[in-house]
């Protein structure tokens, strides 16, 4: 059992598919209080208080759930993105699409 949250891991951000990247970005900061970080034709990055939501299109990227985690610093397949940040993709044992980021390139 961890005694100190500062010792867990942290969930950074949840991506979901969507149909149209503008359209979605246009209808999240209507309905919500949050930031474009990052957007282009194929995906965007949107800031929330506590967590990060990405929305991806079909087949440009998986939706997924992301960590920051220690434990993408030593795994074989780390490997850096266009923003800077380092990760890797893993499945966990249901076959869902997990991304461990290094937290030491966020």
């Amino acid at each position: 059992m961890v005694e100190n949250s500062a010792d867990l891991d942290s969930m950074h951000h949840v991506a979901v598919e969507v149909k149209d990247i503008a359209t979605s970005v246009d209808w999240y900061r209507e309905k919500f209080r949050c930031e474009i970080d990052y957007q282009d034709d194929t995906w965007a990055f949107l800031r929330f208080a506590n967590l990060h939501l990405a929305l991806v299109l079909p087949g440009h990227h998986p939706p997924h759930i992301a960590f920051s985690s220690a434990a993408a610093i030593d795994h074989p397949g780390l490997k850096p993105h266009r923003d800077g940040t380092r990760s890797v993709y893993i499945s966990d044992d249901s076959g869902n699409s997990v991304e461990l980021m290094d937290p030491t390139s966020l």
